[in-house]
């Protein structure tokens, strides 16, 4: 059995950030990661856009991966490269299958899950249709594209409007390939609108809204697909049905977090995020273990999934330090009317961890759009923050900020409309 005061499982962007920020402690920390190199799914982003808010500066993915696995390379963190944790227990012990050392046992004082997410595959969706060639996740698509060197189509429809699915509609366009659409079953893009104008409007294609593909068509190769729009039920509107002639469709209908290694552990799950309920300092339901990163809600922004890491990572590390847990007591974090979910769900009662500057940040998605209206967060039945915005959209992460000093009691977050002038 080896002992490490920290563990973080999976080398992305939030875990590299956690693991800088717990050796910061004086604490002795391990980073476990599944592939051959540092840097998670943000070495296949050879697009710009990371890095605004973290470096002020704009980097394409490969580049702000690389400034913090160079960072962590030159600090005394471990890494085992290659490497899967096969198992957590509740006391904290890992088991890790190794390419290297074999199978390892390894004690932790506290860990740091930061495992990303996975795409969600056709078969989530239940196309109709066969299963020809042609038919692939954005993700995969991109990795084939900025990493194998290799075209997927010629002739592209996506479905689904999340920003994989944008970027890859600009990338493949930029690649040679002609894409005709891109479906979105929703009434609203799923994605940034950064990406909505520079990926699609700025390259001529198309955006459907409340439209989806309802068969694939093709045996061996994908010949077409058959596209409708839906009404408000998600029913499909048999007189919209058309045929459009493609050799490949990309599939951009969402990410699942890589929870699987604490679903029988007794970790609180939130059903909304698919992610561990977690507190200000980002600590699950089991004290000394930490969730933060994609693995815990998908974020929109890679500047953020560091923030979040840099945090768990320092609770994880002062947590090893002394392994006293903050307290039973917590207030809660509930999303009300059109608001879907926010995080933190919990916030400590007893000595509430905010930044150090007397606040804490509260990150949240609206359930629909949302125009001249206001956020408005209220405790005990005062109100304590309201923020007007001209727009609300699914696709953008929202936050605010609120001062300690006014959390009493239970939180109560959700959207207003504004009175019309």
């Amino acid at each position: 059995m080896i002992d490490f005061d920290v563990v973080i499982i999976g080398g992305g962007p939030a875990g590299m950030a956690a693991a800088l920020s717990a050796i910061k402690q004086d604490v002795s920390v391990l980073l476990i990661e599944r592939d051959k190199r540092l840097g998670g799914v943000l070495q296949q982003c050879v697009h710009n856009g990371f890095g605004l808010h973290y470096f002020n500066e704009e980097l394409t993915g490969t580049e702000y991966a690389e400034r913090f696995e160079q960072s962590v390379l030159s600090s005394s963190v471990k890494v085992m490269l290659d490497s899967f944790v096969i198992d957590i227990k509740a006391d904290k012990t890992l088991t890790v299958m190794s390419a290297e050392e074999g199978i390892v046992h390894i004690s932790a004082k506290s860990i740091v899950l930061a495992m990303g997410c996975r795409e969600r595959p056709a078969g989530a969706i239940a196309i109709a249709g066969d299963r020809p060639c042609g038919v692939w996740t954005a993700g995969f698509a991109q990795k084939l594209c900025n990493i194998k060197g290799k075209l997927v189509g010629k002739r592209i429809v996506i479905l689904g409007s999340g920003d994989i699915g944008l970027i890859m509609a600009r990338r493949m366009t930029y690649s040679g390939a002609k894409v005709l659409m891109v479906c979105e079953i929703m009434p609203y893009s799923g994605g940034l609108k950064r990406n909505i104008v520079q990926c699609l409007e700025d390259n001529d294609i198309p955006l459907y809204l409340s439209t989806t593909i309802t068969d694939i068509v093709g045996k061996k190769r994908v010949e077409g697909v058959h596209i409708a729009q839906v009404d408000s039920k998600m029913n499909v509107i048999e007189s919209t049905k058309r045929y459009i002639e493609c050799d490949s469709v990309l599939l951009s209908i969402g990410l699942i977090p890589e929870n699987e290694l604490i679903r029988d552990i007794g970790v609180e799950m939130s059903r909304i995020t698919q992610g561990a309920v977690v507190d200000e300092t980002r600590q699950t339901s089991i004290s000394g273990i930490y969730s933060c990163g994609n693995v815990l809600h998908v974020h929109d922004l890679v500047d953020n999934v560091s923030r979040e890491g840099e945090l768990a990572g320092y609770h994880a590390a002062l947590y090893a330090k002394s392994s006293e847990p903050l307290g039973n007591k917590k207030y809660k974090v509930i999303a009300s009317e059109g608001v879907r979910y926010a995080l933190p769900q919990l916030i400590n009662a007893e000595n509430i961890v905010g930044d150090g500057s007397g606040t804490v940040k509260l990150f949240f998605r609206v359930g629909g759009v949302y125009s001249n209206s206001a956020v408005v967060v209220k405790c005990e039945g005062r109100e304590i923050l309201r923020r007007p915005k001209p727009v609300f959209s699914p696709g953008e992460m929202e936050s605010v900020v609120l001062k300690t000093k006014d959390i009493t009691g239970d939180i109560y977050i959700g959207i207003e409309n504004l009175p019309h002038n």
